[in-house]
């Protein structure tokens, strides 16, 4: 009879277990969530490095995640626009896109290790090529990112025709669209490019693994702070999830996951946070009138 009991009772123990998992999410929240991510770097080593995150986001929520690293920026926003994308990591420019395109919604903010929330676009050449002012450059190859990049695009090309007066597409022999931060990068230091428009944060992320940020690069320009990349989700998800997508993030504190993202960890978002971003976009459409 002992022995009947400790059965039962090792049954209902496995009983709890599967019914709560499978209480652990609200029943009118989706059966799966797709995490969107930009491609900053290669495919796989963006899956890397949000690995940690994922896996504590599914435990968090109860919900499988699938991550999807689209091919451009602009893969993310339309995905998210057509419902495949219900959660995404943006750019700043490319979230106030999805904030049009796309009913996407910032809720928390990524906050650096020195508890900055932002980033600096920087201007690079290669060390030792002599490429040191923008005087340098004229009649080099350059490289944007993607044209819906931050850092890697919008940020420049105000400094450019605003504050300097000219005009990429003349000034530079040719200018590309490298399609990653990590590329435009990689192209620097093997020299298949003679400049290039990134960021700190990305150069931190690749350094030691990719390249050696102080003997490959020189850093011939650095932009003001611009406010930090985005997590934004749809804003007809369901207002507990969004919730607890927020909440998850914020409470978001395991020291590898962070180390591997380079970052400190996240704050709360609003649309508003990215209003800065607006207006640059702005400048810009004024300036190619």
């Amino acid at each position: 009879m002992k022995r009947l009991f400790t059965i039962f009772s090792a049954a209902a123990i496995v009983l709890l277990v599967s019914t709560g998992s499978a209480l652990a999410a609200p029943a009118d929240w989706p059966k799966k969530l797709v995490f969107g991510i930009i491609p900053t770097e290669s495919s796989s080593n963006v899956t890397e490095r949000f690995d940690n995150l994922v896996k504590y986001l599914e435990k968090k929520l109860g919900v499988p995640i699938e991550v999807k690293v689209a091919t451009d920026y602009a893969g993310v926003i339309t995905g998210m626009q057509f419902k495949h994308v219900d959660f995404a990591y943006f750019g700043p420019k490319s979230y106030v896109e999805a904030s049009l395109r796309a009913n996407a919604e910032a809720f928390v903010i990524e906050v650096g290790t020195d508890g900055t929330k932002g980033y600096h676009g920087l201007i690079i050449t290669k060390k030792g090529a002599g490429l040191k002012t923008i005087a340098d450059l004229k009649g080099k190859v350059w490289a944007f990112v993607d044209p819906n990049s931050t850092s890697g695009t919008l940020v420049p090309m105000v400094y450019f025709l605003n504050e300097l007066k000219l005009d990429p597409s003349t000034y530079f022999s040719k200018v590309i669209y490298s399609g990653s931060h990590e590329a435009s990068m990689i192209s620097i230091k093997t020299g298949k490019i003679d400049a290039a428009s990134t960021n700190d944060l990305d150069m931190v992320r690749g350094n030691g693994k990719q390249w050696n940020a102080e003997k490959d690069f020189e850093i011939i320009w650095t932009s003001q702070l611009i406010p930090g990349s985005p997590m934004a989700c749809r804003k007809d998800l369901q207002p507990s999830l969004k919730k607890a997508l927020t909440d998850a993030f914020l409470a978001y504190n395991d020291k590898e996951g962070l180390d591997m993202l380079k970052i400190k960890g996240y704050e709360p978002a609003t649309d508003k946070t990215y209003d800065p971003i607006r207006a640059l976009m702005d400048v810009q459409k004024q300036l190619k009138k």
